[in-house]
């Protein structure tokens, strides 16, 4: 819908909605640009607390993304008018709880009365403008690296449907709720190059590296043997609790995509499955090397692929 709307022309918008990045970059001093970036959703757990915490992970995750350091934040609440306010403060704690660990000062938000809970924040960064990290920029050569496993998607349509085991759930919050600060500050420092960035949420890692694929204008290719999958993953797919968002994301996207023969079916599922606070997809020139700063800081990252000159398929997925 942005796409039919009259383009508004301004010098210092460094990064906007041109190619479907995380957030936006807009020039404030010649040494300085703000990262801003919005995101809210419906709850994908039963705890309120939890669903906070993955809210405001979530949100971050954009400003983390664009290669930024987030400063403050809204919170976005609509919220039953007769439900338990009870509940509304345990998600805003959750929230809450979150954003101090990011080291973001919530300053405060708008809510609404509306008959489904929803929740997340608009949350404002900085980066140094020769520093944005945008999904444009990918190279021929480069590593394809990435850090969180997939399945949030399928999990939270087992958990609504009830089927979900405790510790499919518990890995899957463990994801949801980890932010990717250490992995934005490793990558800040500035020891190693990254030439393009991007977070994985809603459209699935396929159609987040569509994204990055079509912006750099190049090819890549995924190696699904070496994508991470959160635990429990598997077995939700096998047994059919696909997410209206996965089935979208492959109508979509998938007309980019040719596999080689021997990429199991549940595996093609899951690279299109819609993530809550996913990890960061990384093109960089020096994959062995980033991988290993980012596992000695903690963050599980791993190398899936690499990037390749344009051509067809632009997305070819190998065993």
């Amino acid at each position: 819908m942005l796409g039919k709307l009259a383009r508004q022309h301004d010098p210092n918008v460094l990064v906007g909605f041109d190619h479907a990045d995380d957030a936006g970059v807009y020039l404030i001093a010649p040494d300085q640009a703000l990262v801003q970036t919005v995101d809210f959703f419906t709850p994908v757990v039963d705890d309120p607390y939890t669903f906070g915490q993955i809210a405001a992970t979530n949100a971050l995750s954009d400003v983390y993304a664009m290669g930024g350091k987030p400063l403050t934040s809204l919170a976005l609440v609509c919220f039953p008018d007769k439900a338990d306010l009870a509940i509304l403060e345990r998600i805003l704690a959750g929230g809450l709880s979150k954003m101090i660990e990011a080291g973001c000062t919530v300053i405060g938000g708008h809510s609404i009365r509306d008959e489904e809970t929803k929740f997340g924040y608009s949350v404002t960064g900085t980066v140094h403008p020769k520093k944005v990290l945008a999904n444009v920029g990918a190279k021929p050569g480069d590593s394809l690296l990435f850090t969180k496993g997939i399945g949030t998607g399928v999990i939270s349509t087992a958990i609504k449907k009830g089927k979900a085991d405790a510790a499919w759930i518990d890995a899957a919050v463990r994801a949801m709720t980890t932010l990717n600060k250490r992995a934005a500050e490793v990558i800040a420092a500035g020891d190693l190059r990254v030439n393009a960035m991007t977070d994985v949420t809603g459209f699935g890692l396929i159609g987040h590296a569509r994204e990055m694929v079509l912006a750099s204008d190049v090819s890549i290719r995924i190696s699904a043997g070496a994508v991470p999958l959160i635990d429990g993953a598997l077995e939700c797919v096998r047994a059919g609790h696909i997410p209206g968002g996965l089935k979208n994301n492959r109508d979509f996207a998938e007309c980019l995509v040719e596999y080689d023969a021997g990429v199991p079916e549940d595996v093609r599922a899951l690279l299109f499955d819609p993530q809550t606070a996913g990890g960061l997809l990384i093109s960089t020139p020096d994959g062995q090397q980033l991988t290993k700063a980012l596992n000695d800081a903690g963050v599980a990252a791993v190398e899936i692929g690499q990037v390749l000159p344009n051509g067809k398929p632009r997305i070819r997925v190998s065993r």
